[in-house]
């Protein structure tokens, strides 16, 4: 099992000397070019990211970040997360690093408690940490049944409950992972389809209990996206790999940044009408 996966790729870009802040043979990174040019939606609002250490975390991190948010990096793996809030630090960004074990209920509360002392409160949470794994459904152990479900859904959950009293404070909202598995049969994926089903039930009830309160609760679907979370798998024995050319999408895989544009969008002000919905990115896979 490995949490969600590769982040967003650094290169290096020569800038039009003619664009704002270009100089004839200026050379910045990926993220610097990224926090340059885009949009400033989140100046000034505290976001919260989850799985910032890889894959749509972290590209979700660097996006709200590039577009002036005080973000707070949430991960297990400390390395990965430190490096993260060095990218960002190092385009004049502004991140914390913060490890925690999402499905520990005294971690998560510590973690919520932490980011509203450092920065004074928390206007956005985007939940995307979790893990995938497949199994023959009839040899699916216990055990590995509980751990998806303890991260996927169960983490999903308590941070959504820690982080709402803020959020109604702040008039803010939640965007939480669910995936395309959760709207259409994910082969040898129980467990892992399970979960990102119940996430889209529990965020659409928060997102109706919450409304009137100011809360806004969405999800992104993912489809076919090229993280760490897909890569060196375990597959059984009995997987029928004809099946997997049903997920995968139209276009041709994409990388992480793309759901963090889209995550992007909902947890700003241009997605002020838009709540308790499940917003599909697979290429027009289930299309």
């Amino acid at each position: 099992m490995k949490c969600i996966g590769a982040g967003l790729a650094r290169y290096t870009s020569e800038i039009d000397p003619l664009s704002p802040g270009g100089h004839a043979g200026d050379v910045f990174t990926g993220y610097q070019v990224m926090a340059g040019f885009y949009m400033k939606r989140f100046t000034g609002k505290v976001v919260l990211v989850t799985g910032a250490g890889s894959g749509i975390g972290k590209a979700s991190a660097l996006r709200l970040a590039a577009e002036g948010g005080l973000v707070f990096c949430v991960d297990m793996n400390p390395d990965t997360l430190d490096a993260t809030v060095a990218e960002i630090s190092e385009a004049a960004g502004q991140a914390r690093a913060h490890a925690c074990n999402i499905s520990d209920e005294g971690e998560v509360n510590a973690c919520i408690t932490a980011c509203v002392e450092s920065y004074g409160g928390l206007d956005v949470l985007v939940n995307m940490a979790g893990i995938l794994r497949f199994d023959d459904t009839e040899q699916l152990q216990l055990d590995h049944w509980q751990k998806v479900i303890d991260v996927n859904l169960t983490g999903t959950m308590l941070l959504c409950r820690a982080v709402l009293p803020h959020l109604v404070n702040s008039r803010g909202n939640i965007v939480n992972a669910a995936s395309t598995a959760a709207l259409s049969g994910l082969p040898c994926g129980v467990a892992y389809s399970a979960t990102k089903g119940g996430v889209l039930a529990l965020t659409r009830s928060i997102a109706v209990e919450y409304a009137k309160r100011g809360v806004r609760a969405n999800c992104v679907c993912p489809g076919d996206i090229n993280t760490n979370m897909t890569e060196g798998l375990d597959f059984p024995a009995t997987m029928d790999f004809d099946l997997m050319p049903r997920i995968s999408s139209i276009t041709g895989p994409k990388g992480p940044e793309v759901i963090a544009g889209v995550i992007a969008m909902l947890a700003s002000e241009d997605g002020a009408h838009i709540t308790g919905e499940d917003v599909r990115v697979d290429g027009g896979t289930l299309s």
